[in-house]
C-alpha cells in the first residue's frame, strides 16, 4: 500500500507477546501498526497522532480497558474513532453493555481468529479513509460552489471527472455513494449504490418513498436522529443497517455520512457512503454456530464417556482402569479416523484392523479379516468402534484369544443397504453362555438394536462363540429397514411413574435408563428417532416427559408440542445452550448434559403434578475444518481422561471437573 494511503492502526496491550501476534495478524493490511504497552503511551500517542482504529485489552494494569476508552471518547477528537476491544476473559452481558457504553464498537475474544480480526480492521480503517475522503469532497465542492461565478464550465467539468473517479472506485470495493437534497426531497446514487440496493445502474434515481422501502423500521428512525443531532461542528455520523432488496435479499450495510448546512444552520444536504458487510456478518455468524457446536459436540462426548466411566463393572480398581481405558481408546481411535478425513467417515476395515492389531503379535494368522472397504458414516463409526473392542476384549480373556491354540475370523459384507459382520471364534477355551448380561453385551445390544433394522445375536457354542451383527447402512433400490416396534406401555421392569427415553447415543441412552431405574422409574426406551417419539409422546401411557433439541439432525419440537396438547410436562436435556429452546417452549426446564443425577431428580420430582416423562438426543454432524478442530482438541481430552482414571485416590474428584 502506498505509505500516504495508510491510515495509523493503535495497538494497546501491556503483553508483549499479544502486541506482536496481533501485529503479525495486521501486518497484511499493509496499515500502520502503532503499538503501546499502557493507557499512559496509548494517551500520549492519540494527542500526537492521527488514528482510524484502536485494539484495547481490556485486562491492564493501572487503567483498564473500559476506562481508557471512557477517557478517549471524553476527547472531542476522538468521539468518533472506532474502538475494539481484545478480551481473553468470559465476557458477560454486563460487561459488554459496560464495554459499549465506554464507546466500543466491536469485541474481539481470544483466541483471535486472525481472518475475523482482519476483516473487522480493514472495514473501519475503509470507513475512516472513506470518511476523510467524503470530509474533503464536501470542502471542495463548497469552495467550488463559491468560485462557481469565476469558472463555472470548467469547475462543474472537473467535479464530474472527480466524481466518476470517485464512483468507480467505491464500486470496486463493494461501497456505493449517495446524496439527498432537502431542497427538492431527491436522491442521487451512483453505480456502486445501485448494486448495493439491487437497482440496474441505468435505472432512474430512485425516490425518496423507494429508498424508505429499502430500509428496516428501527434502522430508518436512527438515522434519522442522527441527522436531526448533527450541528456544524459534529455534521457527520455513521450507522448500521439492514437493507431489504426488492428481490427479497437481505445485506447488511456500514453507512457513514455528512450534512452540507446552508444559511441560519439550516441542512441542505447529506452525502454518504455505504460499504456492503453483509460477508463480513455472515462470517461472525458462522463462527459464532461453530463455537455453539464444538460446546455442544463437547458436551456430547463427556456425556459418552461418562456412560462409560459410570456403568463399567470390575471386581478390582485395577481391573476397572483397564476396562474404562480400554473403551475410552476405542472411542479415540473412532474419533481419529473421522478427523482425517474431515469427519465423512471411517473405513470399518481400517477400523477392525487397528482394533484387533494388540492380538496380532504372534503373526496375521491367528485372526483373519475378510471384507471390502466401507465408509462408514460418523454416527456408526463409534458405535461399530465400541462393539468391535467389546468382542475383541472378551475374546482375549475369554475366547479364542486367550491362548495360542484360538483362531478369530471377521467377515462383513455390504448388501441392498445393510451391513452384516460376522464375528466367530474357534480353537480357544469351551465356552457357555454367560449367567448374567456384562456392560459390553449391554453395548452392542443397545448400540446395534437401537439402530433402524438393526440386529445382534450371540450364539455360544461349544467351539467358540459367533456373533452376527447386522445394522442398516444407506437406503438404496427403495429398501427402507424396518424399525423395531415399540411397547406403549413401559418397560415393564418397575412399577414407578412411566418414563419414556428419546435419545439417538445409545451409551447415554443406557445411562439414562439406568439413572432412572435407580430413582425408581419405569422406563420406556430408549426411542432413537423422531417419528416414534412423536408416535410415543402422542400415544403413549406416561407419566412425564425430558427433551433435548434436536435427534439425528431433527428438531423434536414437535415431540414437545404433542406433549403440550396433552399437558404432559417435560424436561430439556441438551448439550447446546437454553437459548436454542423455541420461544413457546422457554418456561420448561432445561438440564445440560452430561448428565447430573441430581439434578435430574430434582427436575423430574418438581414437574407439575401431571403424568409424563421423555429424553430427546439431538446430534448434529460436524464437517470440514470445525470437525477437524473439535476432534484435535477431542484426542487431547481423551488421553487426560486415560490418565485421571489410573489415580484411583483422586478419581471421583477428578471425574467431576470432567463431567
Amino acid at each position: 500500500m502506498d505509505p500516504q494511503d495508510q491510515v495509523n492502526v493503535l495497538l494497546v496491550d501491556d503483553q508483549p507477546g499479544k502486541l506482536l501476534s496481533h501485529e503479525v495478524m495486521l501486518e497484511e493490511l499493509g496499515e500502520n501498526l502503532i503499538k503501546t504497552s499502557s493507557a499512559k503511551e496509548a494517551l500520549e500517542v492519540l494527542l500526537k497522532t492521527e488514528v482510524a482504529v484502536i485494539l484495547i485489552d481490556v485486562c491492564m494494569p493501572e487503567l483498564d480497558g473500559f476506562e481508557l476508552a471512557a477517557m478517549i471518547r471524553d476527547h472531542p477528537r476522538f468521539q468518533r474513532t472506532a474502538i475494539i476491544f481484545i478480551s481473553a476473559i468470559h465476557i458477560s452481558e454486563a460487561d459488554s453493555l459496560r464495554g459499549y457504553d465506554a464507546g466500543a464498537v466491536d469485541y474481539v475474544p481470544v483466541p483471535v481468529v486472525p481472518e475475523v480480526l482482519r476483516a473487522k480492521v480493514r472495514v473501519f480503517c475503509e470507513l475512516y479513509r472513506k470518511t476523510k475522503l467524503l470530509e474533503r469532497l464536501n470542502t471542495e465542492l463548497e469552495s467550488r460552489v463559491a468560485e462557481r461565478t469565476a469558472a463555472a464550465e470548467g469547475a462543474a467539468t472537473r467535479l464530474l471527472e472527480s466524481e466518476r473517479g470517485r464512483s468507480l472506485a467505491l464500486a470496486a470495493g463493494n461501497m456505493g455513494s449517495w446524496e439527498y437534497n432537502f431542497d427538492d426531497d431527491s436522491w442521487t446514487i451512483d453505480e456502486g449504490q445501485y448494486r448495493i440496493f439491487g437497482l440496474e445502474p441505468d435505472s432512474r434515481q430512485p425516490t425518496d418513498e423507494y429508498v424508505r422501502s429499502l430500509f428496516r423500521d428501527e434502522d430508518w428512525e436512527r438515522m434519522l436522529q442522527a441527522m436531526r443531532s448533527a450541528t456544524r461542528e459534529q455534521r457527520s455520523f455513521q450507522s448500521e443497517v439492514r437493507l431489504v432488496r426488492g428481490s427479497g435479499e437481505a445485506r447488511w450495510c456500514l453507512v457513514t455520512a455528512a450534512i452540507t448546512f446552508g444559511e441560519n444552520d439550516r441542512p441542505q444536504r447529506v452525502s454518504g457512503v455505504t460499504i456492503d458487510i453483509t460477508e463480513r456478518k455472515e462470517n461472525e455468524e458462522r463462527q459464532s454456530l461453530l463455537a455453539r457446536e464444538v460446546d455442544h459436540r463437547a458436551r456430547n462426548a463427556l456425556a459418552v464417556v461418562q456412560a462409560i466411566v459410570r456403568m463399567s463393572r470390575a471386581p478390582t480398581m485395577e481391573s476397572y482402569t483397564q476396562r474404562v481405558e480400554g473403551r475410552i481408546r476405542a472411542l479415540s481411535l473412532s474419533h481419529d479416523l473421522l478427523s482425517q478425513s474431515r469427519w465423512q467417515g471411517a473405513d470399518i476395515a481400517r477400523l477392525i484392523r487397528e482394533e484387533v492389531a494388540p492380538y496380532q503379535n504372534d503373526g496375521a494368522s491367528r485372526v483373519h479379516l475378510d471384507g471390502p472397504s466401507i465408509i462408514l458414516p460418523p454416527d456408526s463409526a463409534q458405535t461399530i468402534a465400541l462393539a468391535v473392542h467389546e468382542l475383541a476384549t472378551n475374546a482375549a480373556k475369554y475366547g479364542a484369544l486367550s491362548d495360542e491354540s484360538g483362531r478369530l475370523d471377521i467377515q462383513w459384507k455390504l448388501q441392498d443397504g445393510m451391513i452384516e459382520l460376522l464375528w466367530r471364534e474357534r480353537g480357544g477355551p469351551v465356552t457357555s453362555k454367560p449367567t448374567r448380561r456384562g456392560f459390553g453385551t449391554k453395548i452392542i445390544d443397545s448400540s446395534i438394536n437401537a439402530r433402524s433394522g438393526g440386529d445382534a445375536k450371540f450364539e455360544w457354542l461349544t467351539e467358540g462363540l459367533r456373533c452376527t451383527l447386522l445394522w442398516q447402512h444407506a437406503n438404496r433400490n427403495g429398501h427402507v429397514a424396518p424399525r423395531a416396534k415399540i411397547a406403549m406401555n413401559g418397560s415393564g421392569d418397575k412399577t414407578g411413574p412411566r418414563i419414556l427415553v428419546v435419545e439417538d447415543e445409545p451409551l447415554v441412552g443406557m445411562l439414562t435408563k439406568e439413572l432412572l431405574h435407580k430413582m425408581g422409574y419405569s422406563v420406556m426406551g430408549p426411542v432413537n428417532n423422531l417419528e416414534d417419539a412423536v408416535k410415543a409422546g402422542g400415544e403413549a401411557d406416561l407419566e412425564l416427559a425430558v427433551l433435548d433439541v434436536n435427534l439425528a439432525g431433527e428438531t423434536v419440537f414437535p415431540v414437545a408440542r404433542v406433549l403440550s396438547a396433552r399437558q404432559i410436562p417435560f424436561v430439556f436435556l441438551t448439550g447446546y445452550e437454553k437459548r436454542v429452546i423455541e420461544e413457546e417452549f422457554r418456561s420448561y426446564p432445561v438440564l445440560q448434559k452430561p448428565i447430573d443425577a441430581d439434578q435430574l431428580e430434582i427436575a423430574l420430582r418438581s414437574a407439575p403434578s401431571a403424568r409424563k416423562i421423555m429424553f430427546i438426543e439431538v446430534p448434529r454432524p460436524l464437517s470440514g475444518k470445525s470437525a477437524t478442530t473439535f476432534w484435535g482438541s477431542a484426542r487431547y481430552f481423551f488421553s487426560a481422561l486415560s490418565s485421571v482414571v489410573r489415580f484411583p485416590t483422586v478419581f471421583p474428584q477428578a471425574l467431576c471437573r470432567l463431567c
